[in-house]
């Protein structure tokens, strides 16, 4: 197990639930739109959101956001040390930096020493396409070299309060790195695959390599990026977990249709996906095609629909309640989801 750390709120590792994390895309110093993405993916289920501080005016914009986030907010820094200093007196709750990239070891020191007065954690984010020149090419094993020389470089500086990651764009590269740094180090992993792709592509990558580590017990928090509004990230990262048992909520089943289906299937999963999504209930919720196997194929789903010819039968646990017509499935299915 690793050890804790405490972003905000938020606990990391130490057996704590695994959380969800995304990052804003918006300009930085325009705090109010910056807060109201973050709105928008603390309501969507996001646990932690990451913000980029490329200069003075989005350091300065952070005092805002940070006072107004309803999540914890993390400091994302490049090169420059000072932007990481202004971040943590606005009251960031964690920062992600490159050590080896802010300069000298007294600006690393400085950092350092300003995150542990203000218990602000910091992750080190190790990236298979800008490791140190001498390493070479991003091998797992020379990613979690990279990882060592940087945790090396606060552990140094007294600091013990971090988290890591190592991503890269090839799956198999990350997966093999996590795993390798899970045995090398005990501190929180945050997992994912760097530069994933679209919703379509991104989600496929993120799941393979994410899904793997997370069903060897790695991972202590997460990110599926994509090339898409951040809230899917969220979205795909929640599901990621239900669909693994590594967090509670509403669970969605639903077959591939066949010439059986004499309704419109696909509209109405959609349809209970996206309704879904509000319900707090740990149930699993089925959309079959046809009598003939829904029931029984999904007879561990607590409720759910089969459909017949302009209608659809009712059944929970597999077994038949009563016909509804076609036009009132939703209507009665989430009728009966209320009342669970």
């Amino acid at each position: 197990m690793t050890r804790q750390i405490n972003v905000g709120n938020v606990k990391i590792g130490g057996g704590a639930p695994i959380s969800v994390q995304s990052m804003t895309n918006t300009d930085t110093k325009d705090a109010y739109a910056t807060l109201s993405q973050i709105d928008r993916l603390y309501k969507a289920g996001c646990d932690i959101i990451r913000v980029t501080v490329p200069d003075t005016d989005a350091a300065e914009a952070m005092k805002e956001i940070c006072a107004k986030s309803p999540i914890p907010v993390v400091a994302d820094i490049h090169f420059d040390y000072k932007l990481a200093l202004a971040s943590i007196e606005a009251g960031v709750s964690k920062v992600r930096i490159n050590p080896g990239n802010i300069g000298s070891m007294d600006r690393v020191k400085a950092v350092a020493e300003a995150a542990k007065a203000k218990c602000v954690p910091i992750r080190i984010g190790v990236n298979g396409g800008s490791l140190e020149k001498d390493l070479g090419s991003p091998t797992p094993e020379k990613m979690v070299e990279s990882a060592r020389r940087h945790i090396k470089m606060l552990e140094d500086c007294n600091f013990y309060d971090m988290a890591i990651s190592l991503k890269s764009s090839d799956v198999k590269t990350t997966v093999e790195a996590y795993r390798l740094a899970s045995k090398a180090f005990d501190y929180p992993l945050h997992v994912g695959v760097t530069e994933a792709g679209t919703s379509y592509s991104g989600i496929i990558r993120s799941s393979a390599g994410i899904g793997a580590l997370l069903l060897d017990g790695i991972g202590d928090t997460l990110r599926v990026s994509l090339t898409a509004d951040p809230v899917e990230e969220v979205k795909a990262g929640i599901e990621l977990l239900k669909t693994l048992d590594l967090r509670g909520g509403a669970k969605l089943v639903s077959c591939p249709t066949c010439g059986r289906t004499k309704i419109d299937l696909i509209a109405i999963a959609s349809e209970v996906q996206s309704r879904l999504a509000t319900v707090n209930k740990d149930i699993t919720v089925a959309v079959m095609g046809c009598v003939v196997n829904g029931p029984g194929e999904a007879k561990e789903a607590d409720i759910g629909i089969a459909g017949g010819k302009g209608e659809a039968i009712l059944f929970k646990k597999g077994e038949i309640v009563k016909k509804i017509p076609e036009d009132k499935i939703i209507e009665e299915l989430f009728g009966e989801i209320d009342k669970m």
